[in-house]
């Protein structure tokens, strides 16, 4: 059935080594805390992106920052983190091939309208050398 879709089943060794872009999808639970490991991170390949937008524990954080740093994945793109909101400090707002961004799990029309109303307000104020709402002030020091 996979085969008539297009796609092949692969094992999930298989699934990283392979992968231009492994996006993660899941609900954090016991069995899927952690499933995302430094042995799974290590397979990707220099050029692969990380995306996850379902829950921060899923993916191995101290092992995601080892793998990002050693080239492999090439890039993160991250909206949710082991502790929300992610610290002004942490580690991950450091290295330049990881795309941060805030968890908008929960949307309706309001919400994108609030988003897209303060990110536009946010982008602006940066460009014009006056940010709004920052986390960690010391670092526009």
């Amino acid at each position: 059935k996979a085969a008539e879709a297009g796609v092949a089943y692969v094992s999930k060794d298989e699934l990283f080594a392979g992968s231009d872009v492994v996006s993660i999808h899941l609900v954090l639970s016991d069995r899927t805390r952690g499933l995302v490991s430094a042995a799974d991170l290590s397979r990707m390949k220099e050029a692969s992106v990380l995306v996850n937008v379902s829950r921060g524990p899923i993916v191995d954080e101290k092992a995601l920052l080892s793998a990002l740093k050693a080239g492999r994945p090439g890039h993160a793109a991250l909206d949710v983190y082991d502790r929300e909101p992610l610290p002004g400090d942490h580690a991950l707002r450091k290295l330049e091939n990881v795309t941060l961004s805030p968890h908008l799990g929960y949307v309706n029309a309001e919400n994108y309208r609030m988003f897209y109303r303060d990110s536009v307000e946010n982008v602006a104020a940066w460009i014009a050398g006056t940010p709004v709402r920052v986390l960690n002030p010391e670092a526009l020091a």
